[in-house]
């Protein structure tokens, strides 16, 4: 009797579990179709509702695999530049003129072909050399540097009875040297002192120069000569020069001082030679907001920035960045800010759009300031340290095009 009911009370249950199980599975499936849960045929057809969609087990994994960026990949910003990025690397500046020498084809052709075309008829009467003046005033050589080359020459063609483009290149390359001068210091003071302090460059110049983008590359100039740099940002009332000074110096990884907006660019060039010693780099290149050479007040004031920055030490060069396009109106800038704040050196840029290559001479004549730097483009690598040599050879191009 006893086995009977232990047997009905298991068998009762079992029941039990058997149904609570039932009324848990219909409640978690209220709502829901029903399923197919069988293979379907076929094996072209789409994933369905309860197809697997893992990765089999089985399935070969990938290895971790070290892929390095492309040469032409651009860097990272700021925030997001880890460690171990690499910078940029500046073209060498020795020699940098000779890669660039087409860049003056225009320069060339007013200077170079239009001379020889001249000076190469059978017969050389006044109107012959008249013309050869005009070319060379066209070219912005100056009044006074055109009446002498044009004297020399003259002097020169007739003695030595020069006919011949072959024979008169040599002696248009010689003259033309002597004109833009040899016997000046065009290096850039770029060493730091005895001290240990760094040399300071400070860049002046009128809006629209490209003074901003003239420094970026004069510190790509610097790096490629083994200089480390400190930027100093303090033209401080242009939107964004700033950012834009700075964008240049991480590239090639110079540090870049800054101020508020609007405030005293004095300051910020004392902060940035400051800088430069507490980091013991050996160049420090403040840039400055461009001003009109007819302002007086703006002058002043760059007047107070040159002298804030000469509590820490002489300034070693002040650079003023010259348009080539504007002709002889840069030669009434340069006396302007040579006045203001003894410039030691110029930069000429955008001599790649513009014919009026004898500008180098005239400013030199004028002010007797060398030209050191000139910008024949662009591109980052684009601005180059002057060499007489080089620069006449530019201008009167390749003799098998003559």
């Amino acid at each position: 009797m006893l086995e009977l009911l232990s047997l009905l009370g298991a068998i009762l249950v079992l029941t039990l579990v058997v149904v609570v199980g039932f009324v848990r599975s219909g409640t978690r499936g209220r709502g829901r179709r029903s399923v197919q849960t069988g293979a379907r045929p076929g094996v072209d057809y789409s994933p369905g509702l309860n197809d697997d969609a893992e990765v089999p087990r089985d399935t070969r994994k990938r290895s971790v695999e070290v892929v390095d960026l492309p040469d032409d990949a651009p860097l990272l910003p700021p925030s997001t530049r880890s460690v171990g990025v690499v910078l940029d690397v500046p073209d060498p500046t020795a020699g940098r003129l000779h890669r660039l020498r087409s860049r003056l084809s225009r320069s060339q052709t007013t200077l170079g072909r239009g001379l020889f075309a001249l000076l190469s008829r059978d017969v050389l009467d006044e109107d012959a050399w008249e013309e050869v003046e005009d070319t060379l005033l066209g070219a912005d050589m100056g009044v006074g540097a055109t009446s002498e080359l044009v004297s020399r020459l003259r002097t020169r063609v007739r003695v030595d009875s020069v006919r011949t483009v072959a024979e008169l290149r040599p002696l248009l390359r010689e003259e033309l040297v002597r004109a833009i001068g040899t016997d000046v210091d065009r290096t850039l003071k770029t060493t730091p002192h005895e001290d240990g302090g760094p040399a300071v460059l400070l860049v002046v110049g009128v809006n629209g120069t490209g003074k901003t983008t003239t420094c970026g590359k004069l510190a790509r100039v610097l790096v490629a000569d083994g200089r480390s740099v400190v930027l100093g940002a303090a033209d401080t009332f242009r939107a964004a020069a700033a950012d834009q000074l700075q964008t240049w110096g991480e590239r090639v990884g110079a540090t870049t001082v800054r101020g508020p907006e609007g405030g005293d660019p004095a300051s910020v060039a004392f902060d940035a030679v400051a800088k430069g010693k507490a980091d013991g780099v050996d160049t420090v290149l403040i840039d400055t907001a461009g001003r009109l050479h007819t302002k007086t007040g703006l002058m002043d004031e760059l007047g107070k920035v040159k002298r804030v920055i000469e509590k820490h030490g002489p300034i070693d060069e002040i650079l003023l960045v010259l348009d080539a396009t504007t002709g002889q109106n840069g030669v009434v800038q340069a006396r302007v800010f040579t006045e203001a704040v003894a410039v030691t050196g110029i930069v000429l840029t955008k001599l790649d759009g513009t014919a009026k290559g004898g500008i180098v001479i005239a400013v030199q004549r004028e002010l007797g300031i060398p030209v050191k730097l000139i910008g024949l483009g662009e591109g980052p690598d684009d601005l180059a340290p002057f060499e007489p040599e080089a620069f006449a050879d530019a201008l009167l191009g390749d003799e098998a095009a003559l």
